[in-house]
């Protein structure tokens, strides 16, 4: 039986003025029908009014992620997206 994995990654906005709710929005409805589970966001202050989404979730481990990054990598006004922490958690 296949494992979950929960998964971090860091998404920076093209600029302090780009709206996170929509990107949240976005990598959400993206996520779900891959398969993510348990989606949360935090955001993180990095400087001059920037903030980076962290998006958290549970991905099943027989899964590829290298799908997911260059997904998350397409959502407007995003300019980076960096996985930050993957973990066995079931």
């Amino acid at each position: 039986m296949a494992g979950i994995a929960g998964v971090t990654y860091k998404i920076m906005p093209v600029s302090p003025e780009t709206d996170l709710e929509e990107i949240k929005k976005e990598i959400s409805k993206l996520l779900e029908p891959r398969g993510a589970n348990s989606i949360a966001f935090r955001e993180e202050p990095i400087a001059f009014g920037l903030k980076a989404v962290i998006v958290v979730f549970q991905w099943p481990e027989e899964k590829e992620l290298e799908e997911i990054e260059k997904i998350l990598g397409e959502v407007e006004n995003v300019q980076s997206v960096q996985m930050i922490d993957i973990r066995k958690i079931a």
